[in-house]
């Protein structure tokens, strides 16, 4: 028991400014943040956080958390992206949950598998992406999940716990994760064409992938970074498909790395028939400002930063286009964006 108190004092940094770890570049200081590298840290930090009565809030790149300007002094806030883990089994990929999903795109380019395409410049963890099904286009974190692990943060001592995908409980942007106690650390994914490397190779080839993570919230460097990789893949006689290029050319045109924000903030309705950026665009939301923040001028599901916003600024807006759209549209659209 000591020697875990003692890594959870040495793991816990307090006075943590929580703006350095998210897109919106939005947060107040924490009075306890950690940074755990490995499973058995997590549930280490975990345990500790029961014991003192501190409330656990996990995240990974914090690219789709809103965090506030005063954050609660009895909140222990993790981020798993410090934690990057690939293990290449027979038929699948065991991947971390703080692995940024790009990294996954990039496991694809240099081994011919292009299931993982959709996940390129997704500025997310896979962690995150187990959590709420991540989508792009027409494919989604379901399609290509195996078995997701988890631990239970009101009963850590129970060890990891095996979610196979039957028992998820997809929908879009929907999960089991999402109404369960579960901190999501891992999952096996599948692998359609069998790599064939041995394991010096796997080795090799891994510890390439983690040498092209950038350990960053800032979106315009994440998006200068891991295009110029994919350019230097392409040079080294890589070949780049045509999905991951569409995905450069959708999100840099839609400006989504422009300034911090949280890429969209609402959920699509499909009931409606049209996206919730087309439906804010017809109540003529776009460019709409409070304080430092504003809704974008390029797409209406986009609220951006533009430069010293507080979290009171964004969900300003949230409220504003939740009662615009319910009073043109007759329903009130749900956030992904999870406000802390």
């Amino acid at each position: 028991m000591t020697s875990q108190n003692q890594l959870f004092d040495r793991l816990c940094r307090t006075g943590a400014d929580l703006s350095v770890y998210s897109t919106y570049e939005i947060g107040g200081e924490a009075r306890h943040l950690a940074l755990p590298h490995t499973i058995e840290e997590v549930s280490t930090m975990l345990e500790g956080a029961k014991t003192r009565g501190l409330n656990p809030f996990l995240f990974g790149m914090g690219s789709n958390t809103l965090f506030p300007d005063r954050p609660d002094d009895d909140t222990l806030f993790f981020s798993l992206k410090e934690h990057i883990e690939f293990k290449l089994l027979p038929g699948r990929l065991f991947v971390s949950a703080g692995t940024p999903m790009t990294l996954l795109a990039l496991f694809g380019l240099y081994t011919g598998i292009s299931s993982f395409d959709f996940m390129f410049l997704l500025p997310g963890t896979l962690g995150a992406g187990v959590y709420m099904n991540a989508k792009y286009f027409s494919h989604q974190v379901s399609d290509v999940l195996e078995t997701a692990y988890v631990i239970d943060k009101e009963h850590p001592e129970q060890g990891i716990i095996s979610v196979p995908l039957g028992g998820c409980e997809y929908g879009y942007k929907k999960s089991v994760f999402m109404r369960k106690p579960w901190i999501v650390v891992g999952a096996d994914l599948k692998l359609p064409v069998d790599p064939k490397l041995t394991p010096e190779q796997t080795q090799e080839l891994f510890d390439k992938i983690k040498a092209k993570n950038l350990s960053t919230s800032v979106l315009p460097d994440y998006f200068r970074h891991y295009t110029n990789e994919l350019n230097a893949a392409a040079r080294m006689g890589f070949q780049v498909r045509q999905e991951l290029l569409d995905v450069i050319e959708d999100r840099g045109g839609k400006k989504h790395f422009d300034y911090p924000s949280c890429g969209s903030v609402f959920k699509n309705n499909y009931t409606i028939g049209e996206p919730m950026g087309k439906l804010v665009d017809r109540i003529g939301l776009r460019g709409t400002i409070r304080g430092g923040a504003m809704i974008s001028e390029h797409h209406g599901n986009i609220i951006q930063n533009r430069g010293g916003a507080k979290a009171v600024d964004v969900t300003d807006l949230v409220q504003l286009v939740q009662e615009k759209v319910e009073a043109e549209f007759g329903f009130v659209p749900e956030p992904e964006l999870v406000i802390v």
